[in-house]
């Protein structure tokens, strides 16, 4: 299948009400704020939208709205992983119902895969029902517990999962996603998925990132692909030292849960965090308001 990501994408957040219900009607000033930011793609429902802790159905309302407030100008791709395969499947023949631009899924993370085979088999049960639309397994070991083998995985799933064409990789190490991206001469779309370490990955040959920081951050990170792609390396670190500063500033004031309000705060409502993610207390987030402003990111994203 021919599907690559270029760019910024979006990790979407999940706008809840004040009650912690679904706020759906937020969602297309959303995605109109993303448009106007730059970002090429929204990935919906992974960790930064809270995917784990919403229902099945508030899954699909969710990854629904997106798909119609884009109306095609953002592909939207949906994180369809779930502890329970048969959910996680039924999220995906939903994604591609509704008109998703692709899939993606974390391994199950309760009861965990213990070989690359099993995996393989999780992730091809997963996908059964969604056969039009590309594939990306979400490595994100830190969260799941799941850290086998990706080349391995790769050379079993293509015979699996005919609609595999890539991985979101959201792991530090670096010469293992040069090493994926390089693997059978680029044939598979590998995505980098650390802010703090998107100049590195672009030094590693990724041509795209997937992060929660693009959604409020795009000024920061989008000098730094310009200087990138002029080969200023010097004016290209100092915008990725400014952005990681800001992303440990940030998650130091009130851990996750600090992104979702940098996100309300940059003017895009999208309410609080749902338990067992505790939203900021009044004085946090004064202290990620002050943040934002001394990285110049309000008046520039407002």
């Amino acid at each position: 299948m021919e599907f690559r990501f270029t760019g910024l994408v979006a990790a979407t957040f999940t706008p809840l009400s004040p009650d912690g219900s679904l706020n759906l009607n937020a969602i297309g000033p959303m995605v109109d704020q993303l448009i106007e930011r730059g970002v090429s793609a929204m990935y919906v429902c992974g960790s930064t939208g809270e995917g784990p802790s919403l229902t099945t159905e508030e899954r699909k309302a969710t990854a629904a709205e997106f798909v119609r407030a884009s109306d095609a100008r953002l592909p939207v791709v949906v994180q369809v992983g779930h502890s329970s395969l048969a959910d996680a499947r039924d999220l995906a023949a939903h994604a591609q119902q509704i008109g998703a631009a692709a899939i993606s899924a974390v391994a199950p993370y309760y009861f965990k895969p213990d070989s690359v085979e099993v995996l393989a088999g999780c992730l091809a049960e997963i996908t059964a029902d969604a056969q039009d639309l590309p594939f990306y397994y979400y490595h994100i070991p830190a969260f799941t517990g799941v850290g086998l083998n990706l080349f391995e995985l790769l050379r079993v799933a293509e015979t699996k999962i005919p609609t595999l064409v890539g991985i979101k990789y959201t792991a530090p190490t670096l010469f293992e996603l040069q090493s994926l991206l390089e693997f059978e001469g680029g044939r598979f779309d590998i995505v980098h998925g650390v802010d703090e370490m998107l100049l590195a990955g672009l030094v590693t040959g990724a041509k795209a990132a997937i992060g929660s920081t693009y959604n409020f951050a795009s000024p920061l990170y989008l000098r730094l692909i310009e200087a990138f792609q002029k080969n200023d390396i010097t004016e290209a670190r100092r915008w990725q030292s400014q952005a990681t500063e800001m992303i440990r500033s940030i998650l130091s004031i009130a851990g996750v849960p600090s992104l979702k309000a940098a996100m309300n705060l940059s003017g895009v409502e999208c309410g609080p965090t749902r338990l067992p993610l505790a939203p900021p207390c009044p004085e946090k987030l004064k202290q990620i308001e002050a943040t934002l402003e001394e990285y110049g990111l309000v008046p520039c994203v407002k």
